[in-house]
């Protein structure tokens, strides 16, 4: 089955959004990561200190207006769906759900 711009569209942003969500979940990992030993040392982030956010906040922040702004076009979007897209769609969530068979 040939697909189309829209649905290749589709597929691009879905796979950006699940990209961007393995982002955000490394940035919250590496914040939690750095504040553990920052207290294991009893240090201070600078940049927190004199800003009142630290780096990994201010990524964390950004990727996840990324992930709701690519949230509310693929919502939009879908709007505008017609029978193949949505099919396509559910193939895409089958594939994305936990333990799925492919």
């Amino acid at each position: 089955m040939a697909i189309t711009t829209r649905q290749r569209l589709l597929l691009e942003t879905n796979a950006l959004r699940d990209k961007a969500e393995a982002l955000l979940k490394g940035l919250e990992d590496a914040k939690r990561i750095t504040e553990r030993e920052l207290a294991r040392f009893n240090r201070v982030d600078a940049m927190e200190c004199v800003r009142g956010q630290s780096s990994l906040d201010q990524g964390i922040v950004s990727t996840r207006r990324m992930i709701e702004t690519l949230n509310q076009s693929l919502a939009s979007t879908e709007q505008t769906f017609d029978d193949d897209d949505l099919a396509l769609l559910e193939e895409i969530e089958r594939v994305d759900e936990p333990n799925a068979v492919v």
